[in-house]
């Protein structure tokens, strides 16, 4: 005879002012509608199967060790800080969050529609993390040492960000931050603007399909770059030592010792090859237009 699973009948608890240490400690099957917990660290550690709608949090680590959280139009405050640290399966829809150290050490994260207002040391260490319409400020190093992420709409305004990530697809974004993706593995980023000094450097495997770049010294010490369909905007000194199969459909203002590879574009500022770092039989250059080629980089001369 085949069982059939019961769904657990969900206890609620509405319109609570919730304070203390622990408030709902351990709680399994509840919904929380409408409360406010404040004046008490971690309310909700080690819970299961919560949903929360309309709630907040004013006070320090609310979701430690949890499993299966569904939380819609919540707010985090400023104090609310390391709110959600060693929890698994979680869903986050419609909040602000104004705490910084947020998501750590957390897997099957699920954010849209969300708000950090200061996103430092923010989404640190996280697994199958997929976010949609996210917006980030104050974001230094966001996502950094996270893996197999998905991130569509992301607006983005902190340095260093995803730095040691691998293994992540990024879609219809604004990044502007400077020293991203270092240290990163096999990341694609579609349809997106990113501004910033030194993008991308010791990453591997990095690919830039149909996007607008602004970067001083970007896309260097690269293995594996792959750019399609890209336009480089101010953008100098680029590609030093990266292996690189390059796509630009605009003026690039200076190449700077290519490690190997093609690179394609509509014009080039200045072209510039130190034959004794590098070989530039490895390189080949297809250019309508290369304005200067030089021998040494500017502050050498």
């Amino acid at each position: 005879m085949q069982r059939v699973a019961v769904k657990k009948r969900m206890r609620e608890v509405k319109q609570q002012l919730l304070t203390g240490e622990r408030a709902l400690f351990g709680s399994e099957d509840l919904r929380i509608v409408d409360c406010v917990f404040d004046g008490g660290e971690s309310p909700l550690k080690e819970s299961r199967n919560i949903e929360l709608t309309g709630s907040l949090f004013r006070w320090k680590y609310p979701l430690w060790y949890c499993h299966g959280v569904k939380a819609t139009d919540c707010t985090w405050f400023e104090m609310a800080r390391a709110g959600v640290w060693y929890t698994e399966d979680i869903e986050v829809t419609n909040a602000v969050i104004q705490a910084p150290k947020n998501f750590r050490r957390s897997s099957g994260i699920r954010l849209t529609d969300v708000a950090f207002t200061n996103a430092k040391e923010t989404v640190w260490t996280c697994s199958d993390v997929r976010m949609k319409n996210v917006s980030v400020a104050n974001g230094d190093y966001f996502a950094m040492n996270c893996s197999d992420m998905d991130v569509d709409g992301l607006t983005l305004d902190g340095n260093y960000s995803f730095d040691g990530v691998k293994r992540a697809v990024i879609r219809n974004s604004r990044l502007l931050t400077k020293d991203a993706f270092w240290n990163s593995e096999d990341i694609t980023v579609y349809d997106s603007f990113i501004s910033g000094e030194y993008l991308g450097w010791n990453s591997k495997n990095l690919t830039l399909v149909n996007c607008t770049i602004e970067s001083l010294q970007g896309m260097c010490y690269i293995d594996n770059l792959v750019m399609k369909n890209c336009k480089l905007i101010n953008t100098t000194l680029v590609f030093e030592y990266s292996n690189v199969d390059a796509e630009i459909t605009s003026k690039v203002e200076s190449v700077f010792n290519p490690g190997s590879g093609t690179i394609r574009a509509e014009s080039i500022g200045e072209l510039i090859i130190e034959k004794d770092k590098i070989d530039p039989s490895k390189t080949r250059i297809i250019c309508n237009d290369v304005a200067k080629e030089s021998d040494r980089p500017e502050w050498m001369r």
